[in-house]
């Protein structure tokens, strides 16, 4: 997401969709338009995001943070959310990466 204030965008509408499309095996999955950006909830709980400039990013902690990191996520800020590489997000391997940010959520 962006900064409290900042317009929503075309590219993080876009992006969005796609990740609903993308999880719709996923009961639960929903977004919310968030400063400029969008949040992703399961259950009501948000476990990803997608930012003003059309990226997204999954929450992570611990053990977890590190395999984001070696996996070539990296962070967002100084939020708790990491990057999804072109390659995972493009792999039958971005759902296992969603089921472990839903898990910590």
């Amino acid at each position: 997401m962006g900064q409290k204030g900042d317009i929503h965008t075309n590219e993080a509408q876009l992006t969005a969709d796609l990740l609903l499309e993308k999880l719709s095996s996923l009961n639960g999955i929903t977004s919310k338009k968030m400063f400029g950006g969008h949040g992703i909830f399961h259950n009501g709980k948000m476990f990803g995001m997608v930012d003003s400039n059309g990226n997204c990013a999954l929450k992570a902690d611990g053990a977890l943070e590190k395999e984001y990191q070696n996996m070539g996520g990296q962070k967002h800020g100084k939020m708790p959310y990491y990057t999804i590489p072109d390659n995972i997000f493009s792999s039958e391997e971005f759902i296992s990466w969603v089921k472990k940010s839903i898990a910590i959520a």
